[in-house]
């Protein structure tokens, strides 16, 4: 029975996502290439490793004793490169870092770009999930650091505080809202929204108008929190974004802010690992660096 480290990665990414077509997209796999790579791992051993249900993906026992061993190997490779790195020149490390959108897109580039520049020889994996899904990764040791909401269950996750995010509602000055300085989201259902075109936040948003019993009335779904505003400021509807990106908007689009009165709306960012005396050198330095600038 022989699985290679791409084998390993490709079977803890359909597990953690408890599907095929998700964990071949995070393995970097086409979704044919995924599948036929763990029927070959299945029938190398001549054992079943997943129940492939209607429901998803589940491991069987004995995919649940792979998925145990596969990380602990790629989380001592990861230890092995880290320490070897710090001697090594020519040895590259990576840190694999989950975060919700808020902080990959207003916090975190302005806090990693110094520590990059001064640790050239560190990369980091850097992808977008939703605050309950960063949880679970780090629990089962997929992501070493994670950047997420205090809303969500964090189980027996070690935490440092790292920022506070607001949701905040932009819109034109002749608005109707535009009078207002708070609102709650359940008074904005009836209008009109543009919105972004897929992410963890905007996934969170519509969570709640489900909630709600209602659907957002999306009119157009763009890639940036500076797109939305811009549409906002012309009237072309309204939007939520981090009240950081709509104050950094303010400066070049007319745009009215207003504050959303509900509890979910401010969120506290925590920087979360599984244990810090299992941290690989480079992840704690991250992580030492991120609660240093922490606000």
């Amino acid at each position: 029975m022989r699985f290679d480290f791409t084998d390993l990665r490709l079977f803890l990414a359909v597990v953690d996502a408890k599907s095929i077509t998700h964990g071949a997209a995070e393995a970097g796999l086409s979704l044919p290439a995924a599948s036929e790579r763990l029927r070959d791992m299945e029938a190398a051993g001549e054992v079943t490793l997943l129940h492939r249900g209607r429901r998803g993906i589940t491991p069987t026992q004995a995919g649940e004793m792979l998925a145990h061993h596969a990380r602990t190997i790629l989380h001592q490779m990861a230890q092995m490169r880290g320490d070897i790195g710090q001697y090594a020149k020519g040895l590259r490390a990576s840190v694999r870092n989950f975060a919700n959108t808020a902080a990959i897109t207003e916090f975190l580039p302005g806090r990693l770009a110094p520590w990059m520049a001064a640790h050239p020889q560190i990369d980091i994996d850097l992808k977008e999930r939703q605050s309950t899904e960063i949880a679970r990764s780090v629990a089962a040791g997929f992501a070493e650091i994670g950047v997420l909401s205090n809303a969500v269950e964090m189980g027996d996750l070690t935490l440092r505080p790292f920022a506070i995010d607001r949701l905040v509602v932009v819109a034109s000055r002749e608005h109707p809202l535009a009078k207002q300085a708070r609102v709650r989201f359940g008074d904005l259902l009836g209008h009109q929204f543009i919105g972004l075109a897929g992410g963890a936040l905007q996934d969170h948003i519509n969570g709640q108008a489900s909630r709600a019993g209602a659907r957002l009335k999306m009119r157009v779904r763009l890639g940036s929190f500076d797109g939305i505003c811009r549409m906002a400021g012309a009237g072309a509807g309204i939007g939520i974004v981090p009240e950081s990106a709509a104050r950094r908007c303010r400066r070049s689009t007319d745009i009215a802010i207003i504050r959303l009165r509900d509890d979910w709306a401010t969120r506290h960012l925590s920087l979360c690992v599984r244990d810090e005396s299992d941290l690989t050198p480079p992840a704690k330095a991250l992580l030492d660096h991120l609660s240093q600038v922490c606000e």
